[in-house]
């Protein structure tokens, strides 16, 4: 007995001598290895069950872009397996019906359009598929034949042309929508989206819908004789947002004439899921149409010939997503947002026996069905997001991107807190402490917000707060009002009432933090990107408080954006049209109370952006210059509304860190 205590005792020294060698050996996380971080997404499992296949992007320093590869892996678990090459950038990866191929979509060659590529799993090269003047924006197998359905943009006159060197030429833009401009997209016009089929062999597409609208997210019946889509097609589509379910047949024949409106909520519906039998479509919806973004968004179930729909989580005061159908058609899975999580849940078809089926403090980001085994894409406030398996009640991990950078980066102390704002409303965040806290200092914090405002905060990995407490910064992530999470009223609390409500819940956080012991009052950062960097303005418009703010992609002088962002639409629903309500305009508009603002500020933008755009830096930035405040403005070249470039990246973390530096530290 004693010889056996000796052993143990030995065990137990070297087994904590190794683990205290093992997190000395950790080191914090820096911008090198965020830069390094992967990400995945699209997963898709083979018919026949035994394989899942799934896209990684990756920065490419030398190339400074992003890429995307195609990969797959046994659903057992073991090595993945690369299917497209590090010379381009391949997405959507997809399953014929026969097990045989993989295809996915890919533009192979300098000025090149996108194609469907086919992958044989027999072995040899991948091949292009499609040879579409214009090119491919989405593609689905038929499931039950060699057939393919495509999203295609309506092709321009030079694109018809043999003449390559045509479609280079600069035109100019003819403009006579309303809705005339998208970030990422450019000028719109009347070069509609549509659903096509194609047969592999065949020249040329079918295309099965018509007319001035665009199509969507299509997807194929089960007896692969029909595709759902959604589409507005009401007379003035740019006037509002009616989105609905519609059916089409496969053939080709007669399409307009088959054409089958399933829903008629003159309200958001959209991502429609065909149940087993083909008789039903699950969807979501939004029923209160006149809070915009701010609504609800519920599963609802609708005969698929059209009918009387069914909500089927009336009750649920909370956001849904992604539904699918098990696999025995008794319920719909759907991922449900609520309180700083994302969840895999599911629920009957008459709305009854509603049940968290993944849930936790965990981040789902999308997932796949194929029988009784789901496939999350799953993340954690310390991991990134990985696929996992979920069978008979357990999660498994099947992929470990970035696994091994992390397990080698030490991990700050990520907790939920509650608190109550300045009114009484209860209010949710995380807190992130530094690396190798220490409860009896205080410490610099910085308030960081999310965009949106329709956004939480919730338990999946960031690399901002990371980087920031690995600079020994406490950082606040709150979930003022305005998030969504916590339920319609709570999200539509701040309706034309910007920088009010939500700046009292994200102030209070701040004054929470303080009484907690951990946050130095005196060395307070605010920051943010798109709705972050709006709130940012009314921050540090309110008050002094703060020594630093970083302000990205966010908006001052409203009205001068009607008509050159792309929110014509949502601005007018909720402020009314800037001629007739200026007063509504510009009572919330920052840059109103520019002069206010004694705190330094880094002020940073895109060039392309149109969804915030870099105007209002530019005003903001004018203005406290002018004042002879202490100010900066960062505009990066050829960038919309989200960094891409790895350098550009790389940029923006180091002048965080500087800014914060100079002012702050």
């Amino acid at each position: 007995m004693l010889y056996t205590s000796k052993i143990l005792s030995v065990f137990l020294l070297l087994f904590y001598s190794a683990l205290t060698l093992a997190q000395d050996a950790q080191q914090a996380i820096t911008i090198e290895k965020i830069l390094a971080l992967k990400s995945v997404s699209d997963v898709q499992i083979s018919p026949d069950g035994k394989w899942v296949a799934y896209t990684v992007s990756e920065n490419d320093l030398k190339k400074d872009k992003r890429l995307k590869r195609v990969y797959i892996i046994p659903i057992t678990g073991g090595e993945a397996i690369a299917i497209t090459g590090k010379e381009y950038s391949a997405s959507q990866p997809r399953w014929s019906a026969d097990n045989k191929y993989l295809s996915f979509l890919a533009s192979k060659g300098e000025n090149e359009k996108t194609q469907v590529w086919l992958s044989n799993r027999l072995g040899g090269d991948s091949e292009v598929l499609t040879k579409i003047p214009q090119g491919v924006n989405e593609h689905e197998w038929s499931p039950t034949e060699n057939k393919l359905l495509l999203v295609l943009t309506d092709p321009k006159p030079e694109e018809l042309t043999a003449d390559k060197e045509d479609d280079k030429k600069v035109k100019p833009y003819v403009i006579d929508r309303r809705q005339f401009k998208q970030d990422y997209v450019g000028y719109l016009d009347r070069y509609r989206n549509h659903v096509y089929t194609l047969t592999p062999g065949d020249s040329l597409a079918t295309q099965l819908t018509f007319g001035d609208f665009d199509d969507s997210a299509p997807v194929w019946s089960p007896d692969g004789k029909k595709i759902a889509f959604v589409s507005n097609r009401t007379e003035d589509p740019d006037g509002n947002a009616d989105t609905n379910i519609w059916v089409v047949s496969a053939s080709g024949q007669n399409s307009d004439k088959t054409l089958v409106q399933v829903t008629t909520n003159p309200n958001k519906d959209d991502s429609p899921t065909w149940s087993p039998d083909g008789k039903s479509i699950a969807y979501r919806t939004v029923l209160n149409g006149k809070i915009l973004w701010y609504a609800g968004e519920k599963l609802a179930i609708s005969p698929a010939i059209g009918g009387k729909a069914r909500v089927l989580t009336e009750s649920l005061d909370r956001n849904i997503s992604m539904p699918k159908f098990t696999a025995d058609g008794t319920a719909v899975l759907f991922l449900l947002e609520e309180n700083g999580a994302s969840v895999l849940a599911s629920v009957g078809l008459k709305g009854e026996n509603l049940k968290r089926v993944i849930s936790g403090n965990i981040s789902v980001g999308n997932y796949a069905l194929k029988g009784e085994t789901i496939v999350p894409l799953l993340g954690k406030v310390d991991l990134s997001n990985n696929l996992y398996t979920y069978e008979k009640n357990k999660l498994k991990e099947l992929t470990t991107v970035n696994d091994a950078l992390l397990a080698s980066t030490k991990k700050p102390i990520i907790e939920k807190i509650n608190y109550n704002s300045t009114d009484g409303t209860p209010i949710e965040g995380f807190v992130v402490k530094p690396i190798d806290f220490d409860a009896s200092k205080k410490y610099p914090t910085i308030l960081w917000i999310h965009g949106g405002p329709t956004a939480q905060y919730d338990f999946s990995f960031d690399t901002e707060p990371q980087l920031f407490a690995a600079q020994g910064y406490v950082v606040l992530l709150i979930n003022p009002r305005g998030s969504t999470g916590y339920g319609e009223a709570f999200c539509k609390a701040i309706f034309a009432d910007w920088g009010n409500l939500d700046y009292q819940d994200v102030m209070s956080g701040v004054d929470y933090a303080i009484t907690q012991g951990y946050a130095d009052p005196d060395l307070l950062t605010v920051g943010g990107w798109s709705y972050g960097g709006i709130l940012t303005n009314y921050v540090i418009t309110k008050t002094n408080r703060f020594k630093a703010a970083l302000s990205g992609a966010s908006e001052a002088l409203y009205r001068a954006n009607y008509g050159h962002d792309h929110y014509q639409l949502t601005w007018e629903q909720e402020l009314g049209l800037p001629w007739e309500n200026k007063d509504a305009w510009e009572r919330i508009s920052p840059y109103n109370d520019v002069a206010k603002i004694l705190t330094p500020t880094l002020w940073m933008g895109g060039s392309d952006d149109w969804n915030v755009p870099i105007l209002n830096s530019e005003q903001m930035y004018m203005a406290m210059k002018r004042l002879g405040r202490e100010t900066q403005l960062i505009v990066y070249p050829g960038e919309h509304h989200g960094i891409q470039r790895p350098s550009f990246q790389k940029d923006r973390f180091e002048r965080y860190l500087a800014w914060m530096k100079k002012y702050v530290k």
